[in-house]
């Protein structure tokens, strides 16, 4: 048998440093980390090249001694276990830093040149250390404020076959930026700057890319590092519950529903204060905008959970980016309550305007000069305007301030009108969307608000009251949420759909559509839910169990509730229950719909993320005819 052996520390740094330190951003996280548990107000980061050439952390903090520098560099050595909790049972449940296990220092000195420079507060003079690739080469004194300064070079220098796998330094910078992003964001009373060093054309450049002040408000802080926008197209959140263990509080702010992105980079996620990339609370967040966004678009939120540290496990990872919940059925519907419940305060609100593009077509003049008295336009006639890329059908001519004859039946220009517009009635002021003016295409309606002209899609629109009065009907009473059927209706389906619905079937009854099985690929509808009186049971059931299919197939989907999982399938049931687009409505019933949006949560964008309604303000209106 082989003998057994203790392996040299340099290669047990080197292994540890495959898991702590696998590019340039983990060795930066690390360093930062470091930064906010050594208390420090300001932290300065220096990248080189993406941090491939170098990467510099500068902090205000507490400062080390010779001794505390010294060891800082040994394996499993750390300041954040204080005496009380080392050797107690569950210290490390308890452990409320950034940092603990005393692995990413060594393991970067192992992997890189490392240079550490620290002076305590008080000190009269600060220490440098200096460690290539885990030869120490320097160990002297050093000049330099209190707090510490660790420079990283030549990262993998010496481990080829890991500095191979490295990619550009572009996208090492990407990665970079983000680690400096969430750390910014989870300690908005820290102080932050982002440098970039690099050569362009032979010459050295510096760009400033971050520059955070201390003690900022949350939600400026995380709209200044996402997108300004986001602070007006967001609902705050502030969501508390008791636990055996404390009190669990999730913050944070979410964007609404339309302000949404095609990838999920923009989703920031903390625990107690860390940086997390935790599936649980993916799939939560995915959960909450279920019936709120289209498949294949993402919400844009930072979300921070605080919960007794008994409760969670932060010991999962060396990199310390997923944890593990006590209870992780409670946490997730906490997240989901706590989204919904505060989406409903902003719910609205739509947060797309009119598009700017369109509204510039708006503004196009025509340039000619007036016409000589006499020769303006008759019937059959119209001046042509300037628009963009315009062209002139059934004529060769085109230009600025040219009449155009039409071989179609033209129109007569406006002539005015005998009697006078009715006024907006006064109890229209009350109304934020306002008093409806007509209808466009059969499609969108046209209102008239106290500040401005709004526009409806009446669909879209409807398909969220419908599926809010579904939602509404899960908790009512059984007689209140279903219309039972005079002769049951019969679907045919596959048998795999039928097995699907049959197992669903007792929480499609809380929502009013009662179903039962009837033979090996059949299945029989005895009610109806009351705000689907005329859908078409066949094709309800149909896309009913192609939704379930779906989901059912979702990584995270042995973790939902049923009850969870009929949530996302009540959109298609609100689909077959809505006003189409083509449908003409009288004014009566466009004010109706009106009015129930406005008493309706999240009534500002549709089941799959797009808005319901956009204002022009009369700002913009008056701006379309120079009156600004």
């Amino acid at each position: 048998m082989p003998e057994i052996r203790r392996l040299p520390t340099a290669l047990v740094n080197r292994i540890a440093a495959g898991e702590v330190v696998e590019r340039p951003a983990a060795a930066l996280k690390e360093l930062v980390e470091n930064a906010i548990d050594a208390g420090a107000r300001r932290i300065g980061v220096v990248l080189v090249d993406g941090g491939l050439a170098r990467i510099e952390v500068v902090d205000d903090g507490c400062g080390m001694g010779p001794n505390g520098l010294a060891l800082a560099l040994e394996r499993h050595a750390t300041s954040k276990l204080p005496d009380s909790l080392i050797g107690a049972d569950g210290a490390i449940e308890l452990v409320t830093t950034l940092g603990f296990r005393g692995e990413a220092l060594p393991s970067i000195a192992s992997v890189a040149r490392l240079t550490i420079e620290s002076r305590e507060t008080g000190a009269g003079e600060g220490w440098r250390r200096v460690v290539d690739h885990g030869a120490v080469l320097a160990d002297e004194p050093a000049a330099l404020p209190p707090g510490t300064r660790v420079r990283v070079e030549e990262l993998f220098a010496k481990v080829p076959a890991r500095r191979k796998f490295l990619r550009t330094a572009r996208s090492e910078y990407a990665a970079c930026l983000d680690v400096v992003r969430r750390l910014a964001m989870a300690r908005a009373d820290i102080a932050f700057t982002l440098e970039t060093l690099g050569d362009a054309g032979g010459q050295e450049f510096r760009r400033t890319v971050l520059s955070l002040q201390a003690g900022e408000a949350l939600a400026t802080r995380v709209a200044r590092i996402i997108a300004h926008e986001l602070k007006d197209n967001s609902v705050a959140i502030e969501f508390t519950r008791d636990t055996p263990h404390g009190i669990m509080r999730l913050t944070g702010i979410a964007g609404l529903p339309t302000y949404n992105r095609g990838v999920a980079d923009h989703q920031y996620l903390f625990v107690n204060g860390r940086p997390v990339k935790d599936r649980l609370l993916v799939g939560a967040v995915r959960g909450a905008y279920a019936d709120m966004l289209a498949r294949d678009r993402h919400a844009v939120l930072a979300l921070f959970l605080d919960l007794p540290p008994q409760d969670v496990d932060v010991n999962v990872h060396p990199a310390k980016t997923e944890v593990r919940f006590r209870d992780s059925a409670e946490v997730r519907g906490f997240i989901v309550s706590g989204l919904r419940q505060a989406l409903g305060t902003g719910d609205r609100r739509s947060a797309q305007g009119p598009d700017r593009g369109a509204m510039a077509r708006w503004q196009a003049e025509p340039t000619s000069s007036p016409l000589p008295l006499g020769e303006g336009p008759g019937v059959g006639e119209r001046p042509y305007a300037a628009w963009p890329s315009a062209r002139l059908p059934n004529s060769s001519v085109q230009g600025p301030g040219l009449l155009l004859r039409e071989a179609s039946p033209g129109f007569a220009m406006p002539q005015g009108r005998a009697e006078e517009a009715a006024p907006l009635p006064q109890h229209a002021q009350q109304y934020p969307l306002g008093i409806a003016r007509g209808q466009v295409a059969n499609t969108y309606i046209v209102a008239e608000a106290a500040d401005g002209l709004v526009l409806v899609d009446q669909h879209a629109a409807h398909e969220r009251l419908v599926l809010e009065r579904l939602r509404a009907a899960g908790a009512g009473e059984a007689n209140r949420r279903s219309q039972a059927l005079l002769v049951p209706d019969v679907v045919e389906l596959d048998e795999v759909d039928c097995d699907r619905l049959d197992a669903a079937a007792e929480g499609l009854a809380r929502y009013g559509l009662v179903i039962e099985r009837f033979g090996p690929s059949a299945m029989l509808v005895r009610a109806l839910p009351a705000a689907l009186p005329k859908a078409d049971s066949g094709k309800l059931l149909r896309d009913l169990a192609d939704d379930i299919a779906k989901h059912g197939k979702q990584e995270d989907s042995g973790a939902l509730l049923l009850a969870e999982r009929l949530e996302l399938v009540l959109a298609t049931m609100a689909c077959h229950g809505s006003v189409r687009a083509g449908r003409t409505l009288s004014v009566a019933e466009m004010n109706a719909l009106l009015r129930e949006m406005e008493a309706t949560p999240r009534s500002g964008q549709c089941n799959h993320g797009r808005p319901t309604w956009v204002k022009l303000s009369m700002e913009d209106v008056e701006k379309l005819f120079g009156r600004h």
